[in-house]
């Protein structure tokens, strides 16, 4: 029987404050109600945007403009991992989870996350496999970034799996500062186009059985004023 419960949040295409601002939300919402289920897996697609995590080798403010100037935002987080693009044709996934509740060791949780990955890979028909690069590679092409926070035991960031990404944003960065190697998307690999939305039910198949835990929808009421808190408060922020 499976005691472990997860919220999914269907996000919808998001600028990435937005997103940033609807992880923190849930990140809090841990510490205030630790009692309840409070485990959610947020999944949705950005608006073009180059990020730098935490080890961010320097990207200065010209070569921030030169990212902008190709008409995508430019933000530094705190995640890790180095330079990154998200943007339409990607599912992003936010794991906002309390591993207290899973297993308290975020190494545990990155390869976890690697597993159920080459899982999804594997059922479209595409051999995923980890390197030792963080992230799920087909040969020496990376499908899949992964780039995660962990404090207190409460992941947020998470992963990006290129499904029918415009990859030419790739062209413009070392795409986590990995010379040498490339990107790849499902639909490149399988000579078809392939949404996110082909994606989206066997992703959420593959997190359940991975992490051993229940899906379940976010309420519609709910879901709804989470997302209009996270633009009012990005928008707030903004101005």
């Amino acid at each position: 029987m499976c005691l472990r419960v997860v919220k999914v949040l269907l996000a919808g295409r998001l600028p990435y404050g937005v997103g940033l601002q609807l992880q923190k939300t849930l990140f809090d919402y841990h510490h205030e109600r630790l009692r309840e289920p409070a485990n959610t897996l947020v999944l949705l697609e950005h608006e073009p945007v180059y990020t730098v995590g935490i080890r961010s080798k320097g990207y200065t403010e010209e070569d921030e403009k030169k990212l902008r100037n190709l008409g995508a935002e430019f933000w530094r987080t705190n995640r890790g991992g180095l330079i990154t693009f998200h943007g339409p044709g990607q599912l992003v996934a936010y794991p906002v989870l309390n591993l207290k509740q899973f297993r308290t060791s975020v190494r545990w949780y990155v390869n976890q996350v690697e597993r159920m990955v080459i899982r999804v890979c594997a059922e479209l028909g595409i051999k995923g496999e980890t390197s030792p690069d963080t992230g799920v590679w087909v040969d020496d092409r990376k499908i899949c970034a992964i780039g995660v926070h962990g404090s207190r035991y409460i992941t947020t960031h998470g992963l990006a799996l290129n499904c029918n990404t415009d990859l030419r944003w790739f062209d413009h960065i070392v795409p986590c500062g990995i010379e040498g190697k490339g990107v790849t998307s499902i639909s490149k690999e399988l000579d078809m186009d392939v949404t996110v939305a082909d994606v989206l039910p066997i992703f959420k198949n593959a997190f359940g059985d991975q992490f051993e835990c229940e899906l379940i929808e976010y309420p519609p009421g709910e879901a709804s004023q989470l997302l209009r808190d996270a633009h009012h408060k990005t928008s707030r922020t903004a101005s």
